[in-house]
């Protein structure tokens, strides 16, 4: 049997905050093709993280199903969950959330360190990861020794260097200049392109929106073609 030519499908996917309460996603339908680099647009509140949260398993649907390369996320196990995201997602959110005590090269090896993967074999992806962003000569160099640019290089660097078969983008140039930021997204969509992957990019910013390859438009309860990037 043939695997299907999408990664991510979303059928009637719904999400209440309390029982009984208004649905803040209602009826969700998205399917995201194999390659494709999609980015979601919204304004602050319509529910824009929340389904970023249940695409990667973090939260549960009220109602309909979330297939990840065919495998139903509502329905896993939390520890099922987790260990589906440590080896087929990364994130890139507006935070860098890179340690402080780690090195570049050290805040990139992480999720190779928490799949196993041998330590030669490990420095050697690090290095070529750290190379693809820009950052060959700084590998040794920590946090406090970097740029807001540099850092988030680090980030999408960490987010690639396992090969996962979807990343998940949220609001990641937020706290970036215009100028680094659009390097960081033109940065951002060559490198999923080139490992192969699948892209969410959830973003309030047109100007961000247009780096992807197909643009939607959530309102809070649908998600609607927004014109594709110019």
């Amino acid at each position: 049997m043939s695997s299907p030519d999408w990664a991510l499908k979303i059928s009637g996917l719904v999400r209440r905050f309390r029982p009984g309460g208004p649905a803040v996603l209602d009826g969700i339908e998205f399917t995201l093709r194999r390659g494709e680099y999609v980015a979601i647009m919204g304004e602050s509140g319509v529910g824009k993280s929340t389904l970023l949260n249940l695409m990667a398993g973090l939260d549960r649907p009220d109602a309909g199903s979330i297939l990840f390369e065919g495998e139903d996320l509502a329905r896993l196990s939390d520890d099922d969950a987790t260990r589906l995201r440590r080896r087929d997602m990364g994130f890139v959110f507006q935070a860098f959330h890179v340690l402080p005590y780690l090195d570049a090269a050290d805040n990139v090896g992480l999720p190779l360190d928490l799949v196993g993967v041998p330590r030669p074999e490990r420095d050697t992806r690090v290095a070529a990861m750290l190379a693809a962003v820009g950052l060959a000569g700084h590998s040794n160099r920590f946090p406090r020794e970097l740029s807001g640019g540099e850092l988030q290089r680090v980030a999408i660097a960490r987010a690639l260097v396992h090969r996962p078969r979807l990343l998940l983008a949220d609001e990641p140039t937020g706290n970036l200049d215009p100028r680094t930021a659009g390097q960081v997204l033109a940065l951002l969509r060559a490198q999923v392109h080139a490992q192969g992957a699948s892209g969410i990019l959830i973003t309030h910013s047109r100007a961000a929106a247009e780096t992807a390859d197909r643009i939607l438009m959530l309102d809070g309860r649908r998600l609607m073609p927004a014109g594709d990037p110019a």
